[in-house]
C-alpha cells in the first residue's frame, strides 16, 4: 500500500498560471512562509523564554498581493487586495537576499507576532532585497464568495490537474514527466467533500481529522478500495483554480499531482462558518484502485 501523506504547513504560494515555471521571488516566498510555519510549530524561544508551539497558517493569494503605499496605512492596503474586513499586521525587512536570511531577520525582531495564535492567515511577497509578510484574521464580517457548484468545481480542478499532468515540470528539486490524465472517481470526490465539511464545521486544518481517521480511512469509508492514496488540503483560496495553483507551486503538494501511480480523484470545499469566519477549506484526494 502506498499512501502519500502531506504536512499541511506545505500549502504555500502560487497564483501562478498553471503551466508556468514558478518564478524566483514566488519560490523564495514559499521558502519564507514555510520557514515562519515551522518557527511557529517549535519556537523553542521568544525574547529570551520558552515559547509554546502554535497552529500553523494558511496561504491567503490576497494576502500576497498586500503592497504598502508611502503614507498609506495597511488598512488600505489590505482594502485594495479586497480584504476590507480583514484584521491584520505586516511585517517588511529590507536587505536580505534570501529567504533563510530573512527568516533571521524576522524572527529576531518579531517573534511575539509570528507566534500569536491571532492570526490564521499569512502571504508573502518579495521584491528585489525587500520582503513583506502579513499575518491576518478573516473576520466574519468579510464578503462571501461567489464559488462554483460542486459539480463545476469538480470539473474545473481536474481540468487543471490534467493540464498540469499534461507537461513535464519541477516540483521543488525533483523533476517530473509528463503523467497520463486522472480519471474523476466519485467516491474520492465524496471523501475529500467529507474532509472538507469536517474542517469547515469543526474548524481546524489538519490531514487528520478529529475523530483520528485519515485519508485512507475516509476513502474506504466512502466505498475507495484502494492500493495507493494521498490528499491535498487548503485553506483561504478563493477559486478552485487559486487553490490547483497554491498546490502547484508547493514542491509536496505537485509531487501528488505529478504522481503517474495515481489513476483516480476526487474534490471537495465546504465554508466555514461561526469560528471558520468564512474560510474556505478545500481537499483534493487521489488514489490507484486495486
Amino acid at each position: 500500500m502506498n499512501i502519500h501523506h502531506l504536512h499541511p504547513l506545505r500549502l504555500v504560494l502560487a497564483g501562478l498560471p498553471l503551466c508556468a515555471a514558478v518564478t524566483a521571488h514566488a519560490q523564495d516566498s514559499a521558502s519564507l512562509i514555510e520557514f515562519i510555519n515551522e518557527y511557529r510549530a517549535a519556537p523553542g524561544s521568544c525574547e529570551g523564554r520558552a515559547a509554546e508551539p502554535v497552529a500553523p497558517l494558511a496561504w491567503l493569494p490576497a494576502l500576497d498581493r498586500v503592497q504598502l503605499a508611502r503614507g498609506g496605512s495597511l488598512q488600505q492596503a489590505l482594502a485594495r487586495a479586497g480584504l476590507a474586513h480583514a484584521e491584520a499586521k505586516a511585517i517588511s525587512v529590507a536587505g536580505y537576499e534570501d529567504a533563510d536570511s530573512a527568516m533571521d531577520a524576522i524572527g529576531r525582531g518579531y517573534c511575539k507576532v509570528l507566534l500569536s495564535s491571532q492570526y490564521s492567515a499569512i502571504g508573502a511577497s518579495r521584491s528585489g532585497d525587500t520582503w513583506l509578510v502579513v499575518l491576518a484574521r478573516l473576520t466574519p464580517a468579510a464578503p462571501a464568495r461567489q464559488l462554483a457548484s460542486a459539480r463545476q468545481t469538480d470539473d474545473i480542478i481536474l481540468d487543471a490537474v490534467n493540464r498540469a499532468r499534461a507537461i513535464e515540470r519541477n516540483c521543488g528539486e525533483r523533476h517530473f514527466t509528463a503523467a497520463p490524465a486522472l480519471a474523476l472517481n466519485r467516491q474520492l470526490g465524496d471523501a475529500a467533500l467529507a474532509h472538507s465539511r469536517d474542517m469547515a464545521r469543526q474548524n481546524y486544518f489538519s490531514h487528520e481529522g478529529k475523530d483520528g481517521r485519515e485519508v485512507a480511512d475516509r476513502a474506504v469509508q466512502a466505498g475507495y478500495r484502494w492500493r495507493g492514496i494521498g490528499e491535498n488540503i487548503a485553506m483561504g483560496q478563493e477559486s478552485a483554480e487559486e487553490a490547483v495553483a497554491g498546490w502547484l507551486a508547493s514542491p509536496g503538494h505537485c509531487a501528488n499531482i505529478m504522481n503517474r501511480s495515481f489513476k483516480d480523484m476526487g474534490a471537495g470545499y465546504a465554508i466555514g462558518a461561526g469560528g471558520g469566519q468564512g474560510r474556505v477549506y478545500w481537499t483534493q484526494v487521489f488514489g490507484t484502485p486495486r
